[in-house]
């Protein structure tokens, strides 16, 4: 999770639901209930139909498994949160580490 130039909104919102998260978790949590956010890195949707497949690729080599995400890597997060019971307040990032590679790729992105 990082914030960049140009970015400002963008940062200030994933900020905001990093504390709400945290802070939610701990007043509903005496009734029994969790909250927990996921912060996706590049995941293959529509958001980046934008870059082309240079921009990809040269994503792609930077990322440790060699490959963007895809949908179902979130989904089967989603689905490992809900099976346990003992985990709240926390956010689980699904990413790469961003470089200054990805952060001149996104920083013309539409968010």
């Amino acid at each position: 999770m990082y914030g960049g130039a140009c970015e400002v909104h963008y940062s200030a919102a994933k900020a905001g639901i990093i504390g709400l998260t945290k802070a939610l978790a701990k007043e509903v949590g005496p009734s029994n209930i969790r909250v927990n956010a996921i912060a996706p890195g590049i995941i293959d949707t529509d958001m980046n139909k934008n870059l082309s497949v240079q921009e990809i690729k040269e994503l792609e080599e930077e990322i440790p498994l060699g490959r963007i995400g895809e949908p179902k890597d979130i989904a089967n997060c989603v689905k490992w949160i809900t099976e346990n019971e003992y985990i709240t307040g926390q956010v689980i990032t699904i990413d790469r580490r961003m470089d200054n590679l990805g952060k001149k790729l996104y920083k013309n992105l539409d968010y």
